[in-house]
């Protein structure tokens, strides 16, 4: 049976973004150009990956006669790593990165982030995940403690509040009203959190990690 990708008009996407090491200067000001093109960052780490880490990650490219000097590249300093999300943000951070190739990205889409940080092919300026599987697995291998399931938004959002969220709810309203505590606020807080049917979904913590 063939694996149901999820529907691109119902939910908001995850991508992973990379900062590559020679431009991780610019974090500030390529974090604005992010936010102002309507991404939220839901996780971030600055770490240094090791050579072998970085084939694993490129696992894909194994063999291509460019995979070792990218290898070491993308080992030769601290990277930025991000979590994305927005509607479908796959492709808007494709889009918005422009081709791989740096002279291809200046000569035909000037505006995009590789026309103007990128420096050659190698040295691109960014990564971005090319298709909801291989968004899936690199954030997995950046993030290992994130689990990747779509942001409902629009009806399906309606649906799984419905489903989900008012029933515990009114639970813990109903308990509420029975117990009748001092401080409601925070007694209702400490409720849902303990009688939270759901695993969370997201973590929406932003990681810094110093190499």
């Amino acid at each position: 049976m063939q694996a149901l990708m999820p529907d691109p008009q119902i939910y908001v996407e995850r991508t992973l973004a990379i900062i590559k090491p020679d431009i991780i200067n610019k974090e500030e000001e390529i974090e604005d150009i992010i936010l102002r093109s309507g991404f939220t960052i839901v996780q971030k780490r600055k770490l240094q990956l090791s050579p072998e880490q970085c084939s694993n990650f490129y696992v894909e490219q194994y063999g291509k006669m460019f995979f070792p000097n990218l290898t070491s590249y993308m080992s030769s300093g601290p990277l930025v790593a991000m979590v994305l999300a927005r509607h479908n943000g796959i492709s808007y951070w494709k889009d918005l990165l422009g081709p791989s190739n740096t002279i291809v990205a200046r000569e035909n889409f000037p505006d995009s982030l590789r026309a103007i940080y990128g420096t050659d092919d190698l040295r691109n300026g960014l990564h971005g995940s090319t298709s909801f599987s291989s968004a899936e697995r690199e954030i997995r291998f950046m993030f290992p403690e994130v689990i990747i399931e779509p942001i409902p938004v629009g009806q399906a959002a309606k649906d799984y509040l419905s489903l989900y969220v008012t029933p515990t709810l009114l639970k813990g309203l109903t308990e509420l009203c029975k117990r009748k505590p001092a401080d409601p606020f925070t007694w209702l807080a400490d409720w849902l959190i303990e009688h939270n049917p759901n695993t969370p979904k997201l973590r929406h913590n932003v990681i810094i990690e110093e190499p």
